[in-house]
């Protein structure tokens, strides 16, 4: 963490033991010593407890007294310590800071947590301690396990990004690698108000279910058939077969049971289990996942399995019943090592979170814009024809992504572009940027061996022995990476860094060796989770360093935890295109939200896609659609598509229009959305969020895996099915209800809907009491904010939120060059307040006029009507808003 301020941290009295312990500091880091807050042995363990926050504690579990602790990458390091109070009663010892409590029982031997008020977030689960003295591959290490009570209306939400369609995992079984289409991190928010960071660099697992199924494999294969795949050497077409396997296994008490399927493989293609005859998970993909996880309600006595998998996959499958606990655990580790966030809201959690990752910069105001992908262009002119046919025809557009491949006859990522199709790239970037659009580059992180960068990163020994991936984890490599990426391909004036499958691709540190320290190497497995940090952290520190008036934005394909810190949003990867497959993307979303990683969206239409007759095919149209809504309702939005020309217009009028409509939308809204990409900047707030974020003491609301919140004022429902004409919505409890966006309809919360949802229109509803800015339509994001605007109010209740303006390219933010404009609306009264501007910036515009509608459920949000307008400079002013005669009422 090279260039990262030094440790502070002060000595303070230990409650029990005298020891101090030794803080190995990352490079660039000074090691010092500190006395933990509190100390105590169990059996042989050591268990050091320390507060981070003002709401967080760290727990370490030890079976070496004394042992250095590594300094976290994944954890900022700390500017201050909170002041802890310290105490004893009923034999308990508690260490409280303003906002959370951590208590020893020495009864139990068992840790617990509370909020500020004393009410109980978390608990150990006694006897769940396990740290026991492995091996991998020779090398020392620590197997550990450590459980931790999870009541039965506990709702458990993150983890990442996985395809196994969960929401809430309770009780769920994953194991948290890294591998195309799931993105593992290993945090969790709990509905009953704690967040909790497994601090693991490796693969971790939660409730492995002990009970193994016997499965017996049956005679006979399936028809062979070939399919085009992306592998990490290009483009390949391959044969594949499938295979059934058939078990029987016994439940001696009926209930909920949770499954766990591994198929043996790096990847696989097909999730299919069949409990007694009837589909429990079922899923399609040219590229799987490992391991799929399911729950499942059942009867005492025998059961049937049935697995339908690749003909090469050699499935295993476990089960057991669900309990009231969540059991996380490690077979590669320094020992025990958690965090636990206090809440008790959401919100909470995820700012003290926040808080302990670090600075998370802003992206650039264009990454809001849409993003054009396609697999792939094949030159210079390819590119340009197509941003003019997008300006033509009025559909907006901010940046045109390259994927591989550009670098030709010089061979794989040999950051050059292959002269022949790509003669002055760039003059290409220039032409884009005359059009208001950018260039988003795909860069890898494996160099080709037999290219002429390559031939020296084998010289000086940068590549993960037996790989073609750079070994990031060596700094002076992850320099050498670096400087020629920003001298070959940044000096270009490239916007955008696409750094795909830094997972590596796929979980490929297991059994490699890489770098530990000079002259040291350690086994992969020890660090098997976190490469992609590493990759991020180079490019975005280089590219900062190089360009330093420029935005850092880096598109990936996977995240660890202070992966935030580094200008890095990642998407779901190789991804399918059917009904099914669209589905799993909104649990997938929203549980990397709340794992606290807020930038997140899809290949839009599925990457992987129905080939030639896509274009004209009715039913693909419409499907695509329907993704293309739901993206338009992400953090970004983006198209892409394996073998396919994406371009709206080449399937049709009406997908071309309703395409439009859609981007129009999102362009208007942007005011509105880059105040949330502000708080999330700020305070780490997900753009998107379960609804567990804004309705937590809504049982029903905590439920809803394919509905969401697109920031405080917009619900989102999805279609998610062919021919919907109407979909079923269910809103939330909320004080004055909700309006929908389209029509103006008022619904009340706490209740199910059903909504008309026309092939034009996405279930979209506004929750009462929001003010939602709207400014105007535009061909790309360049100049479309601080102008005029219109506030739109929807009454029921009283809201508040804010504007949020900078120059949307530069760091210059950071020292203060922004502005912010505190909006209320008094429900009682009818008025809006517009708060002083704070701040300012080069290029704000000094005045613009301002358009109060207040919405009365007679008119639709893209007609609000005349509404009652100031020029604001600057200074406070309140809006008297007209009531639904058509009269003005004074404040």
């Amino acid at each position: 963490m090279a260039g990262s301020p030094a440790w502070s941290l002060s000595r303070r009295a230990l409650l029990l033991s005298g020891g101090a312990s030794a803080l190995v500091a990352a490079p660039g880091l000074k090691a010092r010593t500190f006395a933990h807050d509190l100390t105590v042995r169990s059996g042989e363990l050591t268990i050091y407890v320390d507060a981070l926050s003002e709401r967080a504690f760290r727990v370490r579990v030890t079976p070496r007294p004394g042992d250095a602790v590594a300094a976290s990458e994944m954890l900022a390091p700390l500017a201050r310590r909170p002041a802890v109070r310290k105490s004893q009663a009923g034999g308990k010892l508690r260490l409280t800071v303003a906002h959370a409590r951590c208590e020893w029982d020495p009864a139990t031997a068992t840790l617990s947590f509370q909020d500020g008020d004393g009410r109980l977030l978390l608990a150990e689960t006694p006897g769940s301690r396990r740290v026991v003295p492995s091996d991998v591959r020779g090398a020392p290490t620590l197997a550990v396990t450590q459980g931790f009570v999870s009541p039965a209306d506990e709702r458990l939400y993150g983890t990442g990004c996985f395809q196994d369609g969960h929401l809430d995992i309770r009780g769920l079984p994953r194991r948290l690698t890294q591998v195309n289409t799931q993105i593992s991190q290993p945090f969790v928010l709990s509905s009953k108000g704690y967040g909790l960071l497994w601090h693991n660099e490796g693969m971790a697992e939660i409730n492995r279910p002990d009970r193994l199924i016997a499965l017996a494999r049956k005679a006979g294969t399936g028809a062979a058939r070939a399919a085009d795949v992306t592998t990490s050497t290009g483009n390949a077409r391959v044969e594949r077969r499938d295979a059934e396997f058939t078990g029987r296994f016994t439940v001696e008490q009926g209930g909920a049971h949770a499954f766990f399927l591994d198929l043996g493989r790096k990847m696989s293609s097909r999730h299919y289990v069949e409990i007694d005859g009837k589909p429990a998970t079922d899923l399609a993909n040219l590229w799987l996942p490992p391991t799929a996880s399911f729950l499942r309600d059942l009867t005492p006595g025998s059961h049937e399995v049935l697995i339908r998998a690749g003909d090469e996959d050699a499935p295993t499958l476990r089960f057991g019943p669900v309990e009231d606990r969540t059991t996380w655990t490690s077979p590669v580790s320094d020992g025990i090592d958690y965090v636990v966030i206090a809440g008790p809201s959401a919100e909470e959690v995820i700012a003290g979170y926040h808080a302990l990752i670090g600075p998370q910069p802003m992206l650039p105001l264009w990454a809001l814009g849409y993003i054009h992908c396609r697999e792939r262009f094949h030159s210079s002119d390819e590119i340009l024809a197509t941003a003019r046919e997008f300006r033509r025809r009025r559909l907006p557009c901010d940046m045109m992504v390259q994927d591989w491949q550009y670098w030709g006859k010089y061979g794989w990522n040999a950051m050059r572009f292959d002269e022949a199709h790509y003669p002055d790239p760039a003059g290409l970037v220039r032409d884009l940027h005359a059009m208001n659009m950018g260039l988003m580059l795909s860069v890898w992180s494996k160099i080709g061996k037999d290219t002429e960068l390559g031939k020296e990163v084998a010289a000086r020994n940068f590549y993960i022995p037996g790989t073609e991936w750079i070994d990031f984890f060596n700094p002076v490599a992850a320099r050498f990476y670096a400087d020629n990426q920003t001298q070959r391909l940044g000096a270009l004036g490239i916007d955008a860094w696409w750094q795909d499958a830094t997972e590596p691709e796929n979980d490929d540190l297991a059994g490699r060796t890489i770098y530990a320290a000079a002259g040291q190497t350690q086994p992969g497995e020890m660090r098997r989770n976190v490469y992609p940090l590493q990759v991020s952290r180079t490019v975005y520190e280089a590219q900062r360093a190089a360009f330093p008036d420029k935005r850092v934005m880096i598109l990936t394909r996977s995240a660890a935890p202070g992966q935030q810190r580094y200008g890095a949003a990642t998407w779901s990867g190789d991804i399918g295109n059917d009904w099914e497959t669209l589905k799993r993307q909104i649990p997938a979303g929203l549980n990397m939200a709340a794992a606290g990683q807020p930038w997140w969206t899809v290949d839009a239409g599925g990457f992987f896609r129905p080939g030639k007759g896509q274009y004209d095919d009715p039913a693909y149209r419409e499907r695509f659609l329907r993704w293309f809504q739901f993206s338009c309702f992400l953090p970004m939005t983006r198209v892409h598509g394996y073998m396919t020309d994406t371009e709206f217009w080449r399937y049709g009028e009406e997908v071309e229009r309703v395409a439009r409509q859609f981007l129009e939308l999102r362009y208007q809204l942007l005011p509105y959305h880059y105040a949330l990409a502000a708080d999330a900047s700020a305070k780490g707030m997900p753009l998107i969020r379960p609804l567990v974020f804004d309705f937590a003491d809504d049982p029903a609301a905590l439920d809803q895996a394919h509905s969401y919140m697109f920031g405080p004022a917009l619900h989102v429902a999805p279609v998610l099915a062919a021919d919907a004409q109407q979909w079923d919505v269910y809103l939330p409890r909320s004080e004055g209800g909700w309006y929908d966006f389209w029509t103006g309809v008022h619904r009340e919360g706490g209740r199910t809907h059903r909504v008309d949802a026309p092939i034009e229109r996405i279930p979209l509803h506004v929750r009462a009491g929001s003010i939602l800015p709207l400014g105007p339509v535009g061909q790309s994001t360049t100049g479309l904010l601080g102008g005029d605007l219109d506030l739109l109010v929807w009454p029921g209740r009283d809201g508040e939120t804010f504007l949020y303006e900078d120059d949307g390219i530069s760091y210059r933010y950071e020292q203060g060059a922004s502005a912010r404009i505190a909006l209320h609306w008094d429900d009682a009264r009818r008025q809006l307040s517009v708060g002083h501007r704070d701040g300012s910036f080069a290029g704000m515009r000094p005045r613009r006029r301002i358009t109060l509608h207040a919405m009365t459920g007679e008119r639709g949000t893209l007609d609000p009507g005349a509404g009652q307008t100031i020029d604001y400079s600057g200074a406070p002013m309140d809006i008297a808003a007209l009531n639904p005669w058509g009269e003005t009422r004074a404040p």
